[in-house]
């Protein structure tokens, strides 16, 4: 059984789905360093899950999310003083980057759910003569962060059987959102097969893979990758979406190993 998931999302409207969909009742507020702070859910004999705000972007997603991860490391080693005496806590088992994000057509369609097959860092490395090149390539550390099958097809089947059918495939993390047809062309070209795009997923991979915590990105679409459209963006119906999925894996997936 898993003991504990840290659920990392970007903004404050992200974690508020994230809340609903694991419980009614008030989560407990939980400070952590660096002004970051834990809502920590517990129900009876579930796994305990814990819902961080990290802030936009790749850098704060990687800083909020080793901050939480160093302090459970902490807390699983050390007994405390004070208040805290005795204290002891389990690290996490599982980490997920979660919230809602552009998707690719016809692969992602508004208000449909990506399970991250792979985290890929979409645009860390440089511009050539001869074209892109992944910072892998330029032997400067890694780009992509797989995502182990066994997960991603337990988390589909549980979506499914309840009716949320998702697409399994590779989540972009980028720094500037896309905002025209030529630059969407440019990254489907790039990354073939990719359903989604959003900003944090890469940030929250590298900090878990640092602790070697499994790490999956689970996304809702809010609009297409594409030209900007707010006209035709659906942020209401993505984040209920997220609240959905989260409540059936809360009673599902996340109460097994990864």
């Amino acid at each position: 059984m898993v003991h504990r998931i840290l659920i990392v999302t970007a903004v404050a409207a992200e974690a508020d789905s994230v809340t609903a969909g694991l419980t009614t009742a008030a989560p407990e507020h939980v400070p952590l360093p660096g002004g970051f702070a834990l809502r920590r859910h517990a129900d009876g004999d579930r796994a305990r899950v814990d819902v961080l705000v990290g802030g936009v972007g790749p850098a704060a997603a990687a800083a909020a999310t080793g901050t939480a991860l160093a302090y459970a490391s902490l807390t699983s080693t050390s007994t405390g003083t004070g208040t805290d005496a005795g204290r002891r806590e389990l690290p996490y088992d599982l980490v997920v980057s979660a919230g809602i994000a552009g998707g690719f057509r016809p692969a992602a369609p508004l208000g449909s759910l990506v399970v991250s097959s792979a985290i890929v860092a979409a645009d860390l490395g440089a511009e050539t003569p001869d074209g892109y090149l992944a910072v892998d390539a330029l032997g400067f550390g890694r780009s992509v962060h797989p995502v182990p099958g066994e997960l991603t097809g337990r988390i589909a089947a549980a979506l499914a059987a309840e009716g949320l059918p998702c697409a399994v495939a590779p989540v972009l993390t980028v720094s500037t959102v896309t905002g025209t047809a030529r630059r969407a062309a440019e990254l489907a070209e790039r990354h073939p097969g990719a359903a989604a795009e959003a900003m944090e997923g890469f940030g929250v991979a590298e900090a878990a893979a640092a602790y070697g915590v499994p790490v999956v990105e689970l996304r809702a679409v809010s609009n297409a990758v594409g030209p900007r459209d707010r006209a035709a963006w659906r942020i209401g119906d993505a984040l209920d979406a997220l609240r959905h999925a989260v409540r059936l894996l809360g009673r599902t997936v996340f109460v097994e190993a990864p």
